[in-house]
């Protein structure tokens, strides 16, 4: 079996830093707490690529388009199939007053946004901030074990893995011809996050599931837990 265009596929996977021996990224939870890696906000398990979207690095989907249902490789690529060569265009040195103009106090490390990019603080000195945009893994040879595990096939159940992949998986999906029906229920929470991730869901299953023409929302509410919503918003501003 290999895999094409928009193919909806399932995998597991595990991505070190090459050079440094050190493990980046990975799906699994255990693996993650071991090596001092684990974000507890993450949810970790299978992952959602869809084939040419541009979700993955270059060589790896490549080499996903080779593989099969239930295989397992592992692969290691240079940084022009993985995250890139570092530009020195995208290191700036920014006035510290920018930063606390906006009440920002930043420190080494930092994750902050700039133009609409991310971007790490390197260093803050003598009232310059030292901001570095290139992906943290740019230059680098990344080695990636991988594992298919699934080809989704089913439009309700391609529906429920974008829901996954941006945090908005519906209660209940239905699939009439190109109609899809997304019900999400009172367990939800209905969070700034929620509606972010929702809005996202859709613009992606009108992106890579040209099958549908509408898309409809149910969203249910209950009276009493948007009061205590209220209510607990309230009290915590007055403390």
């Amino acid at each position: 079996m290999s895999f094409v265009d928009g193919d909806f596929v399932e995998m597991e996977y595990q991505a070190w830093d090459a050079d440094a021996g050190k493990l980046i990224a990975t799906t699994y939870e255990e693996s993650a707490k071991k090596e001092g890696i684990y974000n507890d906000k993450i949810k970790y398990g299978k992952v959602l690529v869809i084939v040419g979207s541009g979700g993955v690095i270059k060589g790896l989907d490549r080499e996903i388009r080779k593989m099969g249902v239930g295989e397992e490789k592992e692969f290691t690529f240079k940084p022009e199939e993985a995250f890139g060569e570092r530009s020195d265009d995208l290191v700036r040195v920014m006035p510290l007053s920018e930063f606390r103009a906006h009440d920002i106090d930043p420190v080494p490390g930092m994750e902050i946004n700039i133009d609409n990019a991310p971007a790490i603080v390197k260093s803050v000195n003598s009232g310059r901030v030292v901001v570095d945009a290139n992906n943290p893994y740019a230059g680098k040879n990344i080695k990636y074990k991988i594992k298919i595990a699934s080809k989704l096939e089913d439009a309700g159940k391609k529906v429920e893995a974008l829901g996954d992949t941006y945090s908005a998986k519906p209660s209940k999906v239905e699939v009439k011809g190109k109609n899809a029906t997304l019900v999400y229920d009172s367990k939800v929470n209905k969070n700034a996050d929620y509606f972010v991730g929702k809005a996202s869901l859709i613009a992606a299953l009108f992106t890579y599931m040209k099958e549908f023409e509408k898309v409809d929302v149910q969203e249910e509410y209950i009276k009493a837990e948007i009061e205590d919503g209220q209510k607990n918003e309230k009290n915590e501003t007055e403390a």
